[in-house]
């Protein structure tokens, strides 16, 4: 495992100052980017006739259990360290776009990608089970802010439109998957439930995973306001991601819930009442690393999983037609709560105009998607899901991450917050 972990860290750093060495793309996309290279180098070089290091490297990645990782670690960590940052007065004043978004809009994502990838894939002559179909609108429902958050920074968006952006990955992140998790027991169990079962199971899983991180949050507070040496602070905060997300494990409740609920209240009540300006801001260094380099290792690793995919032109027709079916019911599902929150009860805008675009064209898929495909039962239908996943997820990136920027700064050519507060 040393010497695994030692390969992986090495490989990611070069692709990463190459990245940054070479090119003038964002951090995240570039550092995919390069290693979706690479991976193509690979393969170009095995067709040359020398199939060895092509063959090592999906021997490391095999090795890496991309989506236990991902699932069971690295999900907990990014999303506590996103929630850091996070003013709950923010997501107070936003709270319904947010909230709709996150739950009835991911509830509607789920029920209109299944039911579109039913009759897609139909068309290209695959008959997929309408509760596979179900698994896949639950896991590429959940978008993911990391590669477009700095680049809508940078653009000059909107603080509504960056705030709701936030907001909803954070939670519509751990509501996946809860959903996800409640069809693959349906899946597992070779049953349909009860209608009370699945209750308790969703409830299980998403208020259990609140009432850990609440608690768990609160004690390491309480800890941190107790003493004030920034060494044991940052500590403090490590072992709470990672003995929660082993305790909300152990409990089977949700992890990414749990570290979201906690994050928020290490990162508002703590950092305001639990923490010295000294521990501020060693806390705030030390999360903002590990966010940076977890999401190397994170976008690394996806541009190297296209060694391992099946490919065909078949799979890539697919692909792309469901990455615009997806976009589409991203449209529909968020237009509606858009428009009818488009102005508060005393008139003043909820969220500028262009919010319809930027957060329909900022909603890309990322890593989360991809670990959830792959934890789909092993079979023909798994390895069909995990490529259009893929595919969608490549294509989300590359595409709309490239062009989010452009897009706001033409929708907010004099600067998105002061157009935002003109509306």
């Amino acid at each position: 495992m040393l010497e695994l972990a030692a390969a992986f860290i090495c490989l990611t750093t070069l692709m990463t100052y190459i990245s940054y060495r070479f090119t003038n793309l964002p951090p995240a996309i570039g550092v995919m980017a390069t290693a979706l290279i690479f991976s193509l180098l690979l393969q170009g070089v095995t067709l040359a006739g020398y199939p060895v290091l092509e063959q090592q490297v999906g021997e490391m990645l095999q090795r890496m259990h991309f989506q236990s990782l991902l699932m069971d670690w690295m999900l907990s960590f990014l999303l506590f360290a996103g929630a850091l940052h996070v003013k709950l007065d923010d997501l107070h004043s936003y709270k319904w776009p947010i909230g709709l978004l996150a739950t009835l809009g991911v509830l509607l994502s789920t029920l209109m990608i299944a039911g579109l990838a039913y009759w897609t894939l139909a068309l290209f002559g695959w008959q997929v089970n309408g509760l596979y179909c179900l698994l896949f609108g639950a896991l590429i429902s959940p978008t993911d802010p990391i590669a477009v958050l700095g680049i809508l920074r940078s653009a000059g968006a909107p603080k509504p439109l960056e705030t709701t952006i936030v907001g909803e990955s954070l939670f519509n992140d751990g509501v996946a998957v809860v959903v996800f998790t409640v069809l693959l027991t349906v899946a597992l169990q070779g049953q349909a439930p009860s209608a009370l079962g699945v209750a308790e199971l969703f409830a299980t899983e998403a208020l259990g995973g609140i009432v850990l991180g609440l608690l768990l949050g609160y004690g390491v507070y309480l800890m941190m306001r107790s003493i004030d040496q920034y060494q044991v602070e940052v500590m403090l905060s490590l072992a709470l991601v990672i003995g929660g997300s082993a305790l909300a494990a152990g409990a089977h409740v949700s992890a990414p819930i749990a570290m979201v609920v906690a994050g928020l209240i290490i990162g508002n009540l703590g950092r305001h009442q639990g923490m010295s300006e000294q521990t501020r801001r060693y806390v705030d260094k030390f999360w903002e690393l590990i966010d940076e380099m977890l999401n190397a290792f994170l976008f690394a690793l996806m541009g190297l999983e296209i060694l391992l995919l099946p490919f065909s032109w078949l799979l890539v027709a697919a692909g792309v037609l469901m990455g615009l079916l997806v976009l589409g019911a991203r449209v529909v599902t968020i237009a509606p709560a858009v428009l009818l929150l488009r102005r508060r009860p005393n008139g003043v805008a909820a969220i500028p105009k262009g919010a319809i675009r930027i957060l329909s064209w900022g909603g890309l898929r990322g890593g989360i998607s991809v670990a959830l495909a792959l934890s789909l039962p092993a079979g023909a239908e798994r390895d069909l899901l995990l490529s259009i996943t893929y595919i969608i997820v490549l294509g989300s990136i590359l595409i709309q991450g490239l062009s989010i920027g452009p897009l706001v700064r033409r929708i907010y050519p004099a600067g998105g917050r002061q157009a935002a507060a003109d509306h």
